[in-house]
């Protein structure tokens, strides 16, 4: 009986011990683990971010991407074919300027634009020479100063006609340069303006951005050559003697004290 007793003792005893040492070994298996771990998660963290961005190669687009320097005469608006001779320039594709052609009348300084039909070369812009006059190839010095359009493309068809068969000739004012009146003084932009159409004072007065707030607005002057004539701003807006508000000339300059 108590050899049986001994037995169960000892039994229960290694139970206990395998018990024990299966415990030591699960402890020793997670603390591996978590070595483990520590260890692997750096390297799967490195194997998750993006890649380095290659350096630029010469000659890559990315390096093509960046600003470049310009180049000594780079970007430079290279000289036309041809030398315009004085008083000429080249035809070019601009807007004519808005004048009745046949009542415009052409002054010193005015361009000039005269289209001969299948004559690229005699087709330019012409400047109204000081004497009045324009210098055209064939057609030698042509006066233009004091006439019309209509009128200049007459004595250019009669010019050409000693050296062309029936030309075909366009002409055009591309630049009013002069006619021309003057705002000085207490305005928003003063300076000469182009007088292309008639013009009223009101309307100068409009185009050169009005009045100023210490402008003084009843003592207006129109110097008009000797002569000196008087506006009254704060009397015309009001409607009360309109008839000082005349058309301008040329040569008219208009002081706002």
């Amino acid at each position: 009986m108590k050899r049986i007793i001994v037995k169960r003792i000892n039994v229960k005893q290694r139970i206990v011990e395998q018990i024990i040492e299966q415990r030591i070994v699960m402890k020793h298996i997670v603390h591996h683990l978590i070595c483990l771990g520590c260890l692997l998660c750096p390297v799967l963290a490195w194997g998750q971010l993006p890649p380095a961005p290659n350096p630029a190669k010469p000659g890559s687009a990315a390096e093509s991407s960046q600003p470049q320097e310009a180049k000594p005469g780079q970007g430079e608006a290279k000289p036309a074919g041809e030398t315009p001779k004085p008083g000429e320039v080249k035809a070019e594709t601009s807007v004519a300027a808005a004048v009745d052609p046949r009542s415009y009348v052409i002054g010193a300084e005015d361009v000039v634009s005269i289209s001969v039909w299948r004559e690229p070369e005699l087709s330019r812009l012409y400047v109204v020479r000081p004497d009045g006059k324009l210098s055209m190839a064939l057609g030698g010095d042509i006066e233009a100063a004091g006439v019309t359009p209509e009128v200049l493309k007459e004595r250019v068809i009669t010019a050409l006609s000693e050296f062309m068969n029936k030309p075909e000739v366009m002409v055009e004012i591309r630049q009013v340069n002069s006619k021309r009146y003057y705002i000085s003084g207490e305005v928003g932009r003063a300076g000469p303006y182009p007088l292309v159409t008639p013009v009223t004072m009101l309307e100068a007065l409009s185009l050169a951005g009005g009045l100023r707030d210490f402008a003084n607005k009843k003592h207006i002057v129109i110097m008009r050559g000797n002569e000196r004539i008087k506006f009254n701003y704060a009397e015309v807006i009001k409607g009360k003697k309109m008839e000082q508000n005349i058309p301008l000339k040329a040569g008219d300059h208009i002081i706002v004290p």
